[in-house]
């Protein structure tokens, strides 16, 4: 589906092998029990919710829950009626830390707004966990903070930026660096960019 993407969006063939490596670290991820954080300001914040939304419910496939998964649920509840568990779909934990909206104004309030992200980072991160980061300049300070963190707890950092990767980069294990200069031009090559991942990760998963 790679060839696909490229074929679509020649401008990333420069870039491929990154993306490739950012598809394989979020599957190590989810294949060994962890989440997704991720993070970003402005219309990358909105980027945040959206893959969130990809990734915990059906994207390309209506991920439908197993007979067994079924059972299970009504084994321990028995009043969980079977209309319901037919429309539940099956997710891939993620968390969009803007959308974190009561602790991030106290934190920004109280302590520190450029380390909002970061304490989030610290509260919710656990072990085999990846932080994707978002930022076009790859210079935000909120989003380089919980990067630098998310490093400091052993957490992998896949980072969406521009052409320099700015800061970013050095703090990040996987750093798409989208081959423009201009903030919106960065943001059309992440959005597919990022639909690519979640797609691939959902067929991974749920075929």
């Amino acid at each position: 589906m790679i060839n696909e993407l490229i074929t679509r969006y020649p401008v990333l063939d420069s870039i491929k092998s990154d993306i490739e490596s950012a598809k394989e670290a979020l599957i190590e991820c989810y294949n060994n029990g962890g989440k997704v954080l991720l993070c970003g300001n402005g219309g990358s914040c909105s980027d945040c919710d959206h893959i969130v939304g990809e990734l915990m419910k059906g994207f390309l496939s209506k991920r439908k829950l197993s007979d067994e998964k079924k059972t299970a649920i009504k084994s321990k509840c028995d009043s969980v009626e079977d209309n319901v568990l037919d429309k539940l779909q099956q997710g891939l934990p993620a968390i969009s830390l803007p959308s974190i909206t009561g602790l991030n104004s106290a934190f920004c309030n109280d302590v520190d707004p450029e380390l909002m992200y970061a304490q989030s980072v610290l509260a919710l991160a656990k072990q085999g966990d990846v932080l994707v980061a978002l930022s076009t300049s790859g210079n935000s300070k909120n989003v380089l903070a919980a990067a630098k963190i998310a490093k400091g707890l052993g957490i992998k950092v896949i980072s969406l930026t521009g052409c320099t990767g700015g800061m970013l980069k050095q703090f990040s294990d996987v750093c798409i660096c989208a081959p423009e200069k201009e903030t919106f031009k960065i943001q059309e090559l992440h959005l597919p960019i990022y639909h690519y991942l979640c797609a691939e990760i959902e067929s991974y998963f749920f075929g």
